[in-house]
């Protein structure tokens, strides 16, 4: 059986120079090598030699590159991401769809879009948070959209790793007062049984929200309030050493 080798980038040389503030490149194929470009993808460059076959439905293009990102960034805080990218140059930019994989799943998965600027010779920066994540590791991606729908991936260098906390800790409910949903955050550095329960004014238990094991993570655990009467409670979280309390006040 034939072994097709699939170049979609560099194979012999690749040159790289900025002039007038825009990027050019010289791509040269070897001989000998089948070059597939899937549907909706693109090569672009200056100038092309292809030394070999072509085929696929992409497309090969002359000229500048689309878009041109000069950096790509990540910063972590606790469980919370900030994606930044630099572009350069962009030429017919609709946008970036970000994408994210966990690596306990090891799939990519369409997160968000940000719009592009279009075509302008301008640098611009972009920013993105993802929120709100679990512990684990993760990758990120951006793929950068044409208005004509042909697209270039662009990955992120490093791993994003979200640690597990490093103490216990719950936190005031959003929105307070609740009406009658909220939501509430907490933290377990260990794994442990925990268990968050509500009480009246007159220390009455009148809702159970979570009597289980959970492991070492973020959390963020939903109150609806429906079925219980306007007026203040008290939520408490017990965990391994741990207990924290707060105020709720539901408003309906």
């Amino acid at each position: 059986m034939r072994i097709l080798l699939i170049i979609l980038l560099i194979l012999a040389a690749l040159i790289t120079t900025l002039i007038n503030g825009q990027t050019t490149s010289n791509i040269t194929y070897d001989a000998g090598t089948l070059i597939d470009i899937g549907a909706g993808a693109d090569v672009c460059a200056d100038q092309i030699i292809i030394n070999g076959t072509f085929s696929g439905s992409g497309t090969i293009c002359n000229g500048p590159l689309p878009v041109v990102i000069s950096s790509f960034t990540s910063r972590v805080d606790k469980n919370n991401v900030q994606l930044n990218w630099v572009t350069e140059y962009e030429m017919n930019n609709s946008g970036f769809r970000i994408e994210r994989m966990n690596l306990k799943d090891n799939m990519w998965k369409e997160i968000w879009f940000v719009a592009g600027h279009g075509t302008t010779n301008d640098p611009h920066t972009y920013i993105f948070e993802d929120k709100k994540l679990q512990v684990s590791t993760f990758k990120y991606r951006l793929k950068q959209i044409d208005y004509n729908g042909s697209y270039e991936y662009f990955e992120l260098e490093n791993d994003v790793v979200i640690s597990a906390p490093h103490e216990f800790k719950v936190t005031q409910n959003y929105p307070n007062p609740s009406n009658p949903k909220s939501k509430i955050d907490f933290e377990l550095p260990v794994d442990s049984r925990v268990t968050l329960k509500l009480y009246d004014m007159l220390g009455r238990e009148v809702a159970s929200l979570i009597d289980d094991f959970r492991k070492a993570d973020f959390y963020t655990i939903e109150f609806d309030g429906s079925n219980l009467a306007s007026g203040v409670y008290f939520y408490k979280l017990t965990a391994e050493n741990f207990i924290g309390i707060k105020k709720l006040v539901l408003v309906k």
